[in-house]
């Protein structure tokens, strides 16, 4: 799941609205602008491989979450947005069953367990008011760094959802390495941990360690 930059928003709020608005409008805005930017996919064999995995995995962990899928083309593999839209990639259909399933179940993570509403909590922290440059240029470096430190906190978490997800389908851990090498070897990212730390944060999780790498309690 990728948040957009305390200078990017503020930007697009200044060009887009009238007045100022609080930071949950802005990320919300910021969000259905991203998604309308997507493209749907064709609502062909691919696509509906991808809704069937999903359908899976929701019938099986969490039949009362209230979720959309969108299934796309383009860049984005698979996306969390608004907090209750998925974003996955019709080429998710190419992939191996464990490695899609693992990915999908990884998104489903972040709605299952509040991430969204988490990233809303930690920016009003630093921005309270209304989203305007006296509000937010003094503290865009600290919330950039705590931002990107909770944001590594959620993918180790959404990667323990998904590997438990693997075991309630009877899969067994191999699919969840196999998922994040898939991916490629990745450094640290604002974003997104290294590849190597979220191998070693699956491992932990696979072994039953609760002191795993990165799986601190969320916010």
């Amino acid at each position: 799941m990728r948040w957009l930059r305390l200078a990017v928003l503020v930007a697009t709020c200044a060009a887009t609205a009238a007045q100022a608005n609080d930071i949950i409008h802005v990320l919300h805005e910021s969000a259905q602008r991203r998604l309308n930017g997507m493209l749907p996919a064709p609502d062909g064999p691919r696509a509906q491989l991808v809704r069937s995995s999903f359908e899976q995995l929701l019938r099986a962990l969490a039949p009362d979450t209230v979720v959309e899928l969108r299934v796309v083309t383009g860049p984005t593999v698979a996306e969390t947005l608004d907090g209750r839209v998925i974003v996955a990639n019709e080429s998710l259909a190419d992939a191996p069953e464990g490695v899609r399933l693992f990915v999908l179940a990884h998104e489903l993570g972040h709605v299952h367990q509040g991430h969204w509403r988490q990233v809303g909590d930690l920016y009003k922290r630093f921005v309270p008011g209304e989203v305007v440059p006296q509000n937010t240029d003094h503290v865009a470096g600290s919330l950039g760094r705590a931002a990107s430190e909770q944001s590594h906190r959620h993918e180790f978490e959404a990667d323990a959802f998904a590997l438990k997800a693997l075991r309630t389908l009877g899969r067994t851990p191999d699919d969840a390495f196999a998922a994040i090498r898939h991916q490629g070897m990745q450094h640290d990212s604002p974003t997104h941990p290294a590849t190597r730390k979220r191998l070693a944060s699956l491992r932990a999780a696979e072994a039953g360690d609760q002191e795993a790498p990165g799986r601190s309690q969320a916010d």
